[in-house]
């Protein structure tokens, strides 16, 4: 399952800018809030993002604080969640993701971290390996430990250099004496981090100042382009129709002249030949008389022929006819013939049928 957006949630613009920017280049829906409280409202009237990376320290509500408040909530305790911060100790990874937080994006942000991470995420929730969270104890924090003292958890601090033992014999907490080494080392750590916020806020203002003068600066100048480019389109628009302009008129006359020249050199071939001369029309009439002739000759050539031949098929006719009429009458002469020549055959056989048996009937 593919990582498609992403709630940023971080006090300082500087921050989201950048991250924002990387998320982006990957074709992701980025939507970001400047605090914890906004993020949690945006939570309940959009749609749930894939992934929300969360500042550890914010004013207000801190990351801490907002996650314990994601993960409590039935409806967005299945997002997973990314805490952006500058600590780095395994210690504190570990102690993180026991109350729900996915991962740790340490600031700045680097690329390769990123996609390496949004990678391994796609692929724990497409099996759904997601880590399950544990209860967070009470007053957790996971404050800044960067510049954290080497002291006991137990530790307490007083003005003298020696330790007391507590009442009958039990030694109490361990007591660190309050050297101005340690009094030193507490003000640099306090200083810092006071140093740290105040720069935390000036470059954000800064960052806020200086976004909106360059968005000013862009706004101006891409305004300056636009009208420079439709002032430009409008003059090349301008000197388009005017060449047209000028190139139809000239076709147009180069046309016109032509065609004067041409209609000039017609007229001037019509005046030459203005019509039929006498010449012409007896040369005609000789003409039509001969074709006359001929047809008449012809004509009468091919009804002479026309005659000739009906009175060969004509003759041709008749003599088939009395040639058939022949062959019909020798036939039927042929024919009696024959029936004749039986019967008297058969009367002879008669007779002597006859007298041979009148002869046996005798001698008998």
């Amino acid at each position: 399952m593919a990582i498609k957006n992403a709630l940023l949630v971080d006090d300082s613009k500087v921050a989201r800018f950048a991250l924002s920017k990387l998320l982006e280049s990957r074709n992701m829906e980025v939507n970001m809030a400047g605090s914890a409280e906004e993020a949690l409202d945006f939570l309940k009237s959009h749609n749930h993002p894939d992934v929300i990376f969360m500042d550890h320290l914010m004013p207000g509500m801190n990351g801490v604080e907002a996650t314990k408040a994601i993960k409590g909530n039935p409806d967005t305790a299945g997002i997973p969640i990314i805490m952006c911060t500058s600590k780095k100790s395994s210690s504190f990874m570990e102690e993180a993701k026991n109350f729900g937080i996915y991962s740790i994006l340490t600031k700045p942000p680097q690329t390769d971290g990123l996609s390496l991470m949004l990678e391994q995420l796609a692929t724990d929730v497409e099996h759904g390996t997601l880590p399950a969270s544990e209860d967070m104890p009470e007053g957790f924090a996971l404050a800044p430990d960067e510049d954290a003292m080497d002291l006991p958890a137990d530790v307490s601090v007083e003005m003298s250099a020696k330790s007391e033992s507590g009442l009958n014999g039990h030694s109490g907490p361990q007591v660190v004496p309050l050297t101005s080494d340690l009094i030193e080392q507490i003000a640099r750590s306090a200083v810092k981090t006071h140093i740290n916020n105040r720069l935390h806020e000036l470059l954000s203002d800064l960052f806020d100042e200086q976004f909106d003068h360059l968005k000013r600066a862009l706004d101006e100048t891409r305004n300056k382009q636009d009208a420079a480019i439709e002032e430009r389109l409008d003059a090349v628009s301008r000197l388009i129709d005017e060449r047209t302009s000028n190139l139809r008129d000239e076709v147009a006359a180069e046309v016109n002249m032509n065609l004067g020249r041409e209609l000039a050199h017609l007229k001037k071939e019509l005046a030459k030949s203005s019509g039929f001369t006498a010449d012409h029309m007896a040369e005609m009439k000789d003409h039509i008389t001969s074709v006359q002739t001929i047809d008449t000759e012809f004509w009468q050539t091919l009804q002479s022929e026309a005659i000739q031949q009906a009175h060969e098929i004509s003759r041709e006719t008749a003599e088939d006819i009395a040639q058939r009429t022949i062959d019909l009458y020798v036939s039927q002469q042929k024919s009696a013939n024959s029936r004749i020549y039986t019967l008297g055959l058969a009367l002879s056989l008669g007779i002597f049928s006859v007298g041979i048996a009148w002869l046996s009937g005798l001698f008998g």
